[in-house]
């Protein structure tokens, strides 16, 4: 007969936090939510840390360029979905990469024979007052000039005068030469007194632009996840079929870890793509792998080589797995159960495995439990995919605005090698479902929000740090009652346009 769990699989929304001793200490600016990404040994340091403990899913509805620069602006990392073309996600990559923190890829480039029409065009396309006047009008171009509202007056001027009469040319400009730090960049801005710094290579092509602006914009990221070059940090997702072609271009592309995108990771496949990884390049590209719900998962992942592993199967919001497989496990009984082997492994090996819990929160209190019963890091989907940033289509639905998010097992994606366990294509079914979401407005404001909500109940509990809350957390069971006594009861509510929770 089958082997029967004890326990029920339970989720987030059946457990709540018990409040612990807290010292005049336990305030919100003091509590540090960094957290390892991949394996270290026991008195060292992992290779690659986070500032906080949220990274985006692989998934075409959140994770893309855009996105992981603006999450790596917060200390997060984004894993760039693989659910497309080799050479795309490795454009995707490489786009990050050259995106230096406080250095901007110019998006408002014109030729210099070109108009003055042309040019108020392009200035209502982007909104940007400065433009870059190179010989081909890209972003990469030679840089002859630049253009600022300063240069011309267009009640006093023909639209078809040329760009390159009215522009201030390449010899009467300040610029500096790509490999300067941002640092530099910024006090060549402020003691000449320029809005825009040029960055230029020794062919005198553009490369970026530094903006005072954005000086400011820099100061408001303290948590920016960079590189040793000071360059975002991006992840990226990679299958266990065209691995051999997908993960050399990635890690050319620049990509900093990569992971294991799979609906269920205690897999033969999943060891075969691990041992790819270590007989190409050892130690120095790091890897997750996943998913797992149990000990035996973790341990099988732990022993073929993973960097992390992820935890969760069919807890997604879009993800119908459970329902057409009869597969997965309660998130919050995986985690649970996956960390004690984290922990084991640990001291057998003194190998610390950082895992991800992938899957299941539905409340900014379930980030909290999530890390509290083992969790080092927190992967997102639907968190993510509400925001400005993520690369769905924002709509108007019955007056309420959306944005389109769909699971990587609907036929939307398309997404088959995910799930592909062989037998005729004919018969693949769906995993996943197509569906909205509320839009939520701009990833900075609402991750930093949900984060204060973390360090807060954290305070309660008396811990400073993610090991500090492993420790410390107290947990209990809660009954279909007490979670009915946890919300508003037994009063008449007032409209309210509060948001703050993920619903």
């Amino acid at each position: 007969m089958a082997q029967y769990f004890s326990e029920p699989s339970r989720t987030f929304s059946e457990y709540l936090l018990v409040p612990g001793y807290s010292s005049k200490e336990c305030r919100v600016d003091n509590v540090s939510l960094e957290t390892p990404v991949v394996k270290f040994k026991k008195g060292e340091k992992s290779p690659i840390t986070m500032k906080i403990p949220l990274v985006s899913a692989i998934m075409q509805a959140v994770s893309d360029d855009k996105l992981a620069v603006t999450l790596a602006k917060e200390g997060g990392i984004s894993f760039i979905y693989g659910s497309q073309p080799i050479e795309s996600q490795a454009a995707m990559v490489r786009r990050v990469k050259a995106h230096k923190a406080g250095f901007v890829t110019s998006d408002a480039n014109i030729k210099p024979d070109q108009t003055l029409a042309d040019l108020l065009a392009l200035k209502e396309r982007t909104g940007h007052s400065t433009t870059a006047v190179t010989e081909d009008g890209t972003a990469e171009g030679k840089l002859l000039g630049i253009v600022t509202s300063r240069d011309y007056r267009v009640s006093r001027m023909d639209p078809e005068t040329k760009v390159k009469e009215f522009m201030t040319p390449f010899e009467k400009l300040i610029y500096v030469k790509d490999g300067c730090t941002l640092s530099e960049a910024n006090d060549v801005l402020w003691d000449n007194k320029l809005n825009a710094l040029p960055v230029i290579d020794d062919n005198q092509r553009l490369t970026h632009f530094v903006f005072r602006k954005d000086y400011n914009n820099h100061k408001q990221y303290p948590n920016e996840n960079l590189d040793s070059h000071k360059r975002y940090i991006v992840g990226a997702g990679v299958n266990t079929r065209d691995y051999a072609e997908r993960i050399p271009a990635l890690v050319e592309a620049g990509a900093d870890v990569l992971c294991i995108d799979s609906s269920e990771g205690y897999s033969e496949w999943q060891k075969d793509t691990l041992d790819f990884v270590r007989e190409k390049y050892g130690d120095t590209v790091k890897i997750g792998a996943g998913n797992v719900v149990d000990e035996e998962g973790f341990r099988y992942l732990a022993e073929a080589g993973a960097d992390f592993i992820k935890i969760g199967i069919g807890g997604g919001s879009i993800c119908i797995t459970r329902e057409q497989k009869g597969i997965g496990r309660g998130q919050a009984s995986a985690v649970m159960e996956v960390a004690a082997a984290r922990n084991k492994y640990f001291e057998e090996t003194g190998i610390y495995i950082p895992i991800c819990s992938d899957g299941g929160i539905v409340y900014d209190y379930h980030l909290t439990l999530a890390l509290a019963m083992g969790s080092d890091f927190i992967m997102l989907g639907r968190y993510f995919a509400r925001f400005d940033e993520s690369p769905t289509n924002k709509l108007n639905i019955n007056g309420n605005y959306v944005k389109e998010y769909w699971g990587e097992g609907s036929n939307r994606a398309r997404n088959w090698q995910r799930y592909d366990m062989g037998g005729d294509k004919k018969l693949s079914f769906e995993e996943g479902v197509d569906s909205y979401v509320p839009y939520a407005g701009a990833l900075s404001d609402n991750v930093r929000y949900s984060l204060q909500k973390v360090k807060s109940t954290m305070c309660n509990c008396g811990a400073l740090s993610i090991p500090e809350l492993q420790e410390k957390a107290k947990i209990t069971v809660v009954s279909a009652t007490s979670i009915v006594e946890g919300g508003a009861h037994d009063v008449m509510l007032k409209e309210t346009s509060n948001s703050s929770n993920m619903r």
